[in-house]
């Protein structure tokens, strides 16, 4: 009998040190694979782009780069245009953003952290949706044109134009410079402004020495990013500007439609090159700043409406003028961010003043009888449900893995910080190209010719596009954890991955789910790379069926448009009330 016994504890044994061998090694092992899903979907694709613009006929020769870079129309036309549009949109994003700012900072009011996580929703809207919403707005026969119309006023024409760009623009990147400067202001110590005002100085005076200086950097940081997402912005730009405010990435997207890959690549490479350095500042900046951050006593909030309306003291001039100031922009935020998307829903329910469904009986009737090359609305809203659970399954371990990995501290953790944070400088139609000319059209290696379909690279794509989002969602919660509960947990015999599994996770479970409902909403919307890579009305999805209608019938993109924001809404309501769930 002992013989028996002492075998199966032998085996018990040597299973349980293969097991915890097994959960030492699993934190490097989902690093490395982490690493090399990144490289084969990002970087090698990347690569291929590179090559493509410094190769030609089997020899590097830099001949397409060098030809973009000596040709005039290249330099002043199309990268002179596009730098100037994005300093023009970064300085409308910041104007109309720092106002928000300080309201959110300054004011107390109900629904303040409502409003405040609020602010990153435009940032994931379907670009091509706000497009949509822009063109129901400002076009010939928007709503701003009915309403000039009924007062019997001159219609206007705005589209194509450079200013609507610009709007569409600050649309998108206003609400992240007030999200970047929120931070910095509720950071600033309220010490120093008491002393400075303890020394004499007037209350804008220690505004300007004390609170600005602490302020710009944010602000700065939030430009720049605004000016890399403007920089290589491409449906906005292509739906409200066309080839006559056409950017890089437009020129880009015609020279892929024309099959002149060379001339893409080289004009991919080189957007490529000031976006990533740009980055590279931005979080350089952001290092510095975390690791500046320390314990403050911010500065009291005041509150925005009286308790007592009829308390004279609470309607001084200068408070009144603050109040007033505060309703004014709330009415720009009203026509600026909710007016496109009202517009839209609006056009797709009406025609001429009237109430209809004509939009969405078109919509019924292409599904039932279109022919196959036309984009039908069900597989569109399927391809893209499917593609975001897809992107999910991809995206999320990618974006939790690289999370723990920046959260850790090793040697070389900034370079793997900015590595994973690279493809959020870098645009879709790049990583499309890259993904077309690398993967679906194949690649040789070790006597095979590997390749990948259409729909593969797509989720591949949106991937990459959407796990820094998870990462950026996931790290803060890791990096602010209290570590002795994970210490604890080891020294109660805990593996590496044990405490990860069961008490990190969970205490940074709601940032987890707001990774994968970003990540989800930024599949279902993605366009860019999408456009490049769609094969037929087969895989396309509903931003790209919204594009195909602009142009041609305003209704059924505007009923397509408000399917695809019924649908992205939808998906973040599912997804927390799932994520949440699960937890409990």
């Amino acid at each position: 009998m002992d013989r028996p016994v002492g075998a199966a504890l032998r085996r018990r044994v040597s299973r349980a040190g293969r097991t915890g061998v097994l959960e030492r090694r699993a934190l490097p092992l989902l690093a490395v694979a982490t690493a090399l899903l990144l490289v084969a979907l990002f970087y090698y694709p990347v690569a291929t782009v590179l090559v493509e613009a410094v190769r030609e006929e089997g020899r590097f020769t830099f001949g397409p780069l060098v030809e973009v870079l000596t040709d005039e129309f290249y330099v002043v036309r199309v990268f002179g245009f596009t730098a100037w549009q994005a300093f023009l949109s970064t300085l409308a994003s910041v104007a109309l953003g720092l106002p928000g700012a300080w309201v959110l900072s300054r004011f107390e009011f109900r629904g303040r952290e409502t409003l405040k996580s609020l602010t990153m929703v435009p940032f994931v809207l379907p670009s091509v949706m706000v497009a949509v919403g822009f063109y129901a707005t400002f076009g010939a026969g928007g709503t701003l044109n009915d309403l000039l119309g009924a007062l019997g006023l001159r219609r206007l024409d705005l589209l194509p134009s450079l200013g609507a760009i610009i709007v569409a623009h600050a649309f998108y990147n206003a609400p992240l410079v007030t999200r970047v400067t929120t931070a910095a202001w509720e950071s600033v110590d309220a010490g120093a402004v008491e002393t400075a005002r303890s020394l004499g100085a007037s209350p804008s005076r220690a505004f300007r020495d004390v609170v600005v200086p602490q302020l710009l950097p944010a602000v700065l940081m939030g430009a720049t990013l605004t000016f890399v997402f403007t920089f290589a912005s491409f449906p906005i730009v292509l739906a409200l500007g066309g080839f006559e405010y056409a950017t890089v990435e437009v020129f880009v997207y015609s020279a892929v439609r024309q099959l002149d890959y060379a001339e893409a690549a080289a004009l991919a490479t080189v957007e490529s090159a000031v976006s990533l350095t740009l980055t590279a500042v931005y979080l350089r900046y952001e290092r510095e700043q975390t690791a500046e951050r320390r314990d403050v006593r911010p500065l009291a909030r005041e509150r925005l409406l009286p308790e007592r309306w009829t308390d004279a003291t609470a309607w001084t001039r200068d408070r009144l003028a603050s109040r007033l100031a505060v309703a004014g922009y709330a009415g720009v935020v009203l026509v600026v961010f909710l007016g496109p998307i009202v517009s839209m829903v609006y056009a797709s329910l009406t025609v001429d003043g009237g109430f209809t469904l004509d939009a969405y009986r078109f919509l019924l009737r292409r599904q039932v009888s279109g022919a196959a090359f036309q984009v039908r609305p069900l597989p569109a809203v399927l391809n893209s449900l499917a593609f975001g659970a897809a992107t999910l399954v991809v995206a999320l371990p990618m974006g939790v893995s690289m999370g723990v990995l920046t959260t850790r501290r090793f040697r070389g953790r900034v370079l793997v910080d900015a590595l994973s944070m690279a493809p959020l400088a870098v645009s879709g139609i790049v990583v499309g190209l890259g993904l077309l000319r690398g993967l679906v059209f194949g690649v040789e290696a070790f006597g095979y010719r590997f390749t990948a379909s259409g729909p593969a690279a797509i989720v591949a794509a949106h991937a990459v596009a959407a796990y820094p989002f998870v990462v950026r969602n996931v790290s803060p919660g890791l990096d602010g954890l209290d570590r002795t509960l994970v210490e604890s947990a080891r020294s109660l015999g805990a593996s590496r991955v044990r405490a990860l599994l069961d008490v990190e996770l969970p205490l940074v479970w709601p940032g987890v789910v707001a990774g994968a409902a970003f990540a989800f909403a930024i599949s279902v919307g993605e366009f860019d790379a999408t456009v490049i890579l769609a094969e037929g009305g087969d895989v396309y999805t509903m931003p790209v069926a919204v594009e195909r209608f602009i142009g041609r019938r305003l209704g059924p993109a505007t009923a397509m448009g408000t399917v695809l924001l019924a649908v992205t809404a939808a998906s973040f309501v599912v997804i927390e009330r799932v994520g949440g769930g699960f937890r409990g």
